[in-house]
């Protein structure tokens, strides 16, 4: 039975060596083309109609100032639309249409498209406007973004290509430096930015659209059967639909765009919960799709690790439960010896994750100069713990695969955001009232967060069992469950992030 315990442990790490594997070969990848930067074709002699669609719900914070920032784009009044989509059911709505008058006023051609029903969410949004766009092309930007005044002069071009159905720019981070939580979500965001959507998409296989900072051609949107809301990332869905269809999109690692990331532990958890859980709704949708087609095995291969990775989660789990007791039974056991594998999978399972990192965090700062406010410390030293956090959501994005292979509805439940940035001080009361008092904070304590407590009281035991047995070589990798674990739960708990602000702890 140890000895069945034992491989069973082996197999799962085997498998979650397989995604690491996927890692090396990513960074492969992007050194490969990194170097392959796309040009447009040609310009346009006379500029195309755009309309700039801006989804929002419940944003009171943040609305005036995406508005102000969208109408400074530099682009042709005559030839620009703007639509403030809204879908508040608060007083967000009144100080969208305040904004809007104001812009009309100035001259642009803005609407203010409230909803009362909300169905559809964020995708049914973007359809309803989309019917009386006036624009060839459509820009999108959540609340949250503030789009730099040369996005279209940058993106409009490369839609001379007729071939080119959307044109995605890099997120950048406004509150980066504002928490050891913000921080490490850059770091998470930057690995998905830099290195995986420039080698998938300067290597030939399909990246995704993501929700917001990039440009469609309405053409392709419509070709690909507009936006569906019967998964949580209609973005991620449109985008596999629309290169099925044999659209060619275009990413622009160095034309960035700043947003703020969520100062609350339950707000990113919420975040990362629709993106795990949608992802694998659209893998149920439309990755058979995928195998049937004359696709190349290349975009089939890829497209099933981007698609499916969120699969381990649910192995995370069934490792975290079993890791305490391999310790325990390979203590003095002479039963079975598998110390020749623990190498090679740490090599894979883990060693992988912290050189993407690593790595990607090297690529940003050397190749970039968007990077506001740096902290005192070298980013690198969050990488630790921003792979404690990415252990610490593994109940939570574990939950959300599992509703997706129920087929459980869920509503889209937005992550609430409130104009905080990085060189505010955390005694600031603007920020207090924004963010411990605010009116979008999540309320309340779920099963999710105990069983995160849980987890991080028992991999705490372990941790000290470690040590009794001297078996110290585990302890680093073993704390990094117990900071993950205990670092998610107990910021769940609390609400708050007062305690764990990078000026007030360094």
């Amino acid at each position: 039975m140890k000895d069945f315990f034992l491989y069973g442990y082996f197999v799962i790490l085997a498998i979650l060596s397989v995604f690491g594997v996927h890692r090396y070969y990513t960074v492969h990848l992007f050194r490969k083309y990194k170097n392959a930067v796309k040009k447009p074709e040609k310009n346009f002699e006379k500029k195309p109609h755009v309309t700039i669609q801006l989804p929002i719900f419940n944003e009171r914070y943040v609305t005036e100032r995406l508005i102000d920032a969208v109408c400074n784009i530099n682009y042709p009044k005559e030839f620009l639309e703007i639509q403030v989509l809204d879908d508040s059911t608060d007083d967000t709505s009144d100080i969208a249409e305040k904004k809007v008058n104001e812009k009309k006023k100035e001259g642009f051609d803005i609407s203010f498209i409230h909803r009362n029903d909300r169905s559809g969410f964020k995708a049914g949004a973007l359809e309803a406007g989309l019917k009386v766009a006036k624009g060839d092309f459509v820009a999108i930007f959540d609340a949250d973004f503030i789009p730099p005044t040369n996005f279209l002069e940058s993106t409009i071009d490369f839609f001379t290509d007729k071939k080119i159905g959307m044109v995605q720019t890099r997120w950048d981070h406004e509150n980066r430096g504002f928490s050891i939580l913000t921080e490490c979500q850059s770091i998470l965001l930057d690995g998905h930015f830099m290195l995986e959507h420039t080698a998938r998409n300067r290597s030939g296989r399909f990246f995704n659209f993501n929700g917001t900072a990039g440009i469609w051609r309405k053409e392709t949107i419509r070709d690909a059967g507009g936006w569906q809301h019967d998964t949580l990332t209609e973005d991620l869905d449109l985008s596999y639909r629309a290169q099925i269809k044999g659209w060619q999109f275009i990413y622009l690692p160095e034309i960035t765009v700043p947003a703020e990331l969520p100062v609350e532990m339950r707000a990113f958890k919420s975040q990362q919960f629709r993106w795990a859980k949608g992802s694998i709704q659209v893998f149920l949708k439309l990755f058979p799709t995928i195998l049937r087609s004359n696709l190349p095995f290349k975009v089939k291969l890829e497209a099933f690790f981007h698609l499916a990775a969120n699969f381990a989660y649910l192995l995370m789990v069934v490792l975290c439960c079993m890791m305490p007791m391999n310790i325990f039974f390979r203590y003095g056991s002479d039963s079975v010896n598998l110390k020749f594998l623990d190498l090679p999978i740490f090599f894979f399972a883990t060693a992988s994750v912290f050189f993407f990192y690593f790595y990607s965090e090297f690529i940003v700062f050397r190749e970039t100069a968007s990077v506001k406010d740096r902290n005192k410390l070298p980013v690198f030293f969050y990488i630790p713990f921003t792979i404690a956090i990415g252990i610490g959501l593994a109940v939570n994005n574990a939950k959300a695969v599992i509703e997706a292979l129920r087929g459980k509805v869920s509503p889209f439940v937005r992550t609430p955001k409130y104009n905080v940035i990085a060189g505010e001080s955390v005694k600031n009361s603007v920020v207090v009232s924004k963010v411990s008092k605010n009116i979008y904070s999540f309320k309340g304590l779920d099963l999710t967060t105990m069983i995160e407590l849980l987890f991080g009281l028992y991999f705490s035991f372990t941790v000290f069992f470690a040590f009794y047995i001297k078996s110290y070589t585990s302890v680093p990798f073993l704390m990094l469950f117990q900071i993950g674990f205990l670092y998610t739960s107990l910021l769940s708990i609390s609400g708050k992030f007062r305690n764990f602000r990078r000026q007030s702890a360094f």
